[in-house]
């Protein structure tokens, strides 16, 4: 059983077809904006959610400073005293000397 002509071209032109529609698939996926693009789009994103919960997470903290500030005078007394450095009588501040930072150790001594 031979085949006929035509159904031979045809199952060359789908066979063709089906390879450059592969290869043109294999390089839009392995060129700058395929898949390697899509993994660091993917952590940009990522990156940016933990930024914003970051973000969210300070605004609340300061939200509820600035209830605490507004509700409490203790809180007032305490944030005024503490920018512009003023003490009640008869406190007493102490100013201690900062700590020496540590450097790399020190060679020991030659005998």
């Amino acid at each position: 059983m031979r085949q006929k002509p035509i159904q031979m071209t045809r199952r060359t032109a789908y066979i063709v077809g089906f390879s450059i529609v592969a290869i043109y698939g294999a390089f839009a996926l392995r060129g700058p904006q395929g898949i390697p693009a899509l993994l660091d789009k993917h952590k940009e994103i990522r990156q940016l959610e933990e930024q914003n919960a970051a973000a969210a997470l300070e605004n609340q903290r300061r939200r509820e400073r600035i209830q605490r500030l507004e509700n409490s005078t203790s809180e007032q007394e305490m944030e005024i005293r503490k920018q512009l450095k003023l003490l009640r009588p008869g406190e007493t501040t102490f100013i201690l000397p900062e700590a020496p930072k540590e450097s790399a150790p020190a060679p020991a001594p030659q005998p």
